[in-house]
């Protein structure tokens, strides 16, 4: 279950229940690593947009959905949590998948390689 830690602007949700998500047009799945990891694998259909790069390309996030950042351990997914929530987007809509890509892939969930952009 979905849970929020005192101070932090979003929630932190495990892969596990991040997939039962999957697929669902009421979220978009945000990979926020490097490209070279986004190429070796990710979350299929996700929208990549480095944690670099989240700040000017806002408005490129979807308005009508919550949002699933995915990093490679929650770390960088964590604070492109924190700089969506500054921006203004709610702390409702903003969902850190904390054990990131390499677990989402090792228990087999939907995953792609190359780029799918």
């Amino acid at each position: 279950m979905p849970r929020q830690v005192e101070g932090e602007p979003y929630n932190r949700i495990s892969v596990d229940e991040a997939v039962e998500f999957h697929g669902s047009d009421e979220v978009a799945f945000i990979d926020v690593r490097r490209m070279d990891e986004y190429l070796e694998g990710h979350v299929s259909n996700a929208q990549f947009i480095t944690v670099d790069e989240i700040l000017a390309r806002i408005e490129e996030l979807p308005s009508d959905k919550k949002l699933f950042f995915i990093c490679a351990a929650g770390v960088r997914s964590g604070l492109a949590c924190e700089m969506a929530a500054a921006m203004g987007i709610e702390s409702d809509r903003l969902f850190n998948i904390e054990e990131g890509t390499p677990t989402w892939i090792e228990k087999g969930y939907p995953t792609s390689t190359g780029t799918d952009l």
